[in-house]
């Protein structure tokens, strides 16, 4: 990643903040997608009644948009820009300090690819521990789709969504599926910000190639693949225990899924994962970038 040493830690937060609200913003209706597609369920063959309502990334937008209205796509995005100004600002702005620490002060030269790792997976599970709250309320908003004629939604909004979990269900309800929420986004930071960094530094020491916007671009797509490969399961369970009470942890979940669904459940949605976490990614350290370039 870009030098950030001339930056005081409040100063990578807001920056880190800000690219990654406004990645979100950007990309919000591929997560929508993404969330629907994760927790529809298997229909066996021969079912004609029960075919999959969402079809592919496009096929499920579109779906999204002709039932409930376009804005129904940008459903969960308060508790999304809630999420990503904690969990965005903190993963990021401590991965810098967390490698520098882990390497030492006197360290010199290019920090091994452990290093990178442990320290982005430190920095996600710190981060998401969190911003867990705005995670749940965001993907229990994403999940509700179009309601019966006279059906009175669940929740009316982020604020509303937040009171009344609380209430009917417990503070602690808000912390539902932190183990699998911590995995997942320890793991997919680690791929993510890992990846980017060491990527980045791949592709500048390629004789022609610089620190400019198409390196940038390449990165960010490097960062999203791994993130997809590596953190698909651990995103589908998280997204089916947030968006549905019958699982009573993160263990029973994948056993069920698995059960009911074999091993391939857990890359549902993959494509438009990558759709989202590519673009995401592309969109976040671009702007990052540019953001700090600014700055320093």
């Amino acid at each position: 990643m870009a030098d950030m040493s001339e930056i005081s830690f409040a100063g990578i937060f807001i920056c880190s903040a800000f690219a990654a609200c406004f990645a979100e913003f950007c990309t919000i209706p591929l997560d929508t997608a993404k969330v629907r597609l994760q927790l529809q369920k298997r229909v066996p063959l021969g079912d004609s009644v029960g075919a999959p309502k969402y079809k592919g990334l496009l096929g499920t937008v579109a779906t999204i948009a002709k039932e409930e209205g376009l804005f129904a796509l940008w459903k969960g995005i308060i508790p999304g820009l809630h999420r990503h100004c904690l969990y965005g600002g903190l993963r990021i702005g401590l991965y810098e300090p967390v490698k520098s620490f882990l390497v030492g002060s006197n360290f010199t030269g290019d920090v091994p690819l452990f290093s990178k790792i442990l320290a982005a997976l430190l920095t996600g599970a710190i981060a998401i521990a969190v911003a867990n709250p705005t995670d749940l309320v965001k993907v229990r908003l994403q999940a509700e789709g179009k309601l019966p004629v006279g059906a009175l939604r669940r929740y009316s909004g982020a604020l509303h969504a937040y009171y009344a979990i609380v209430k009917q269900e417990g503070l602690a309800s808000l912390w539902t599926g932190l183990g699998s929420n911590i995995a997942r986004n320890a793991i997919i930071n680690a791929a993510e910000l890992a990846s980017y960094d060491h990527v980045k530094e791949t592709i500048l020491k390629i004789p022609g190639f610089t620190d400019n916007v198409l390196t940038h671009i390449l990165a960010g797509l490097g960062a999203g693949f791994f993130a997809v490969c590596i953190g698909s399961p651990v995103d589908v369970v998280k997204s089916r225990m947030m968006g549905d009470p019958v699982y009573k942890g993160t263990i029973d979940c994948f056993f069920k899924t698995f059960k009911a669904e074999g091993f391939l459940a857990f890359y549902k949605g993959f494509f438009p994962n990558f759709g989202r976490l590519g673009s995401w990614n592309v969109i976040m350290f671009l702007t990052l970038e540019r953001v700090k370039k600014f700055l320093n």
